[in-house]
């Protein structure tokens, strides 16, 4: 699999917008990027 870099700013943007979206779609993909970027 491709691996994930983040910058701390960029997981604070998606943590946000995850928290915001009313979409159950948009925040599992969310999810997966966060999860993804910390080694799952």
């Amino acid at each position: 699999m491709k691996t994930v870099t983040l910058s701390p700013d960029q997981k604070v943007d998606l943590e946000a917008l995850h928290d915001a979206s009313r979409d159950k779609r948009v925040c599992d993909r969310i999810k997966a990027v966060l999860l993804r970027s910390e080694g799952w």
